[in-house]
């Protein structure tokens, strides 16, 4: 950071874009493996949350890599740099009193904690879309696990890349049985 850089402060802070908003702004994390149902699960929860009044927002893995991320590979070093950028988007969007449902594979829980540690306390909810690789194999809706056992893909989470499952996620949904309606509904309750 170079010393011509300063934070410029809004004279609106969160507290009052919650107010207007009507909640608590939050970033829940779906993590899992690629077609694990972590986008299904935010898009479903977002169009609820949207429905009930709430100011929310998706952050989807693929949509990001078209802009922000656009430059990045999926190298590990690549890959964290992803989940810093997007916490640090993420965190922007919490402030303006939206509540974030970010869905990316984030395979690491390093980095995982890293964007936790760039929320206040108690605003990351961590969702772990916990599916069997054969599951998500035979859903492969981009045709990605082909390609990644045939080699056309490397560092692919799951196949040639690891996936560290969380340790202690807020919630854990059972994505490759557990209907989205029923995964919803969890996920509203623990909210509520």
């Amino acid at each position: 950071m170079t010393e011509e850089v300063y934070w410029h402060q809004g004279e609106i802070d969160r507290l009052q874009r919650e107010k207007r908003a009507g909640h608590k702004s939050f970033v829940m994390w779906f993590t899992g493996l690629s077609a694990s149902g972590k986008s299904t699960l935010a898009i479903a929860l977002e169009k609820e949350l949207f429905h009930r009044g709430h100011q929310v927002m998706v952050l989807d893995g693929d949509n990001v890599r078209h802009g922000l991320c656009s430059d990045l590979g999926f190298s590990p070093e690549d890959r964290r740099e992803n989940l810093r950028r997007i916490g640090e988007a993420a965190k922007l969007f919490l402030e303006s009193g939206t509540i974030v449902l970010a869905a990316f594979v984030s395979p690491y829980r390093a980095d995982r904690e890293q964007v936790r540690s760039m929320m206040p306390h108690g605003d990351f909810v961590e969702a772990y879309c916990q599916c069997d690789i054969d599951v998500c194999s035979q859903r492969d809706p981009k045709g990605l696990y082909a390609k990644a056992i045939k080699g056309e893909i490397s560092n692919f989470t799951g196949i040639s890349a690891p996936y560290e499952e969380p340790l202690r996620p807020e919630v854990t949904l059972s994505s490759g049985t557990e209907s989205v309606a029923d995964g919803v509904k969890r996920l509203i309750a623990l909210l509520e």
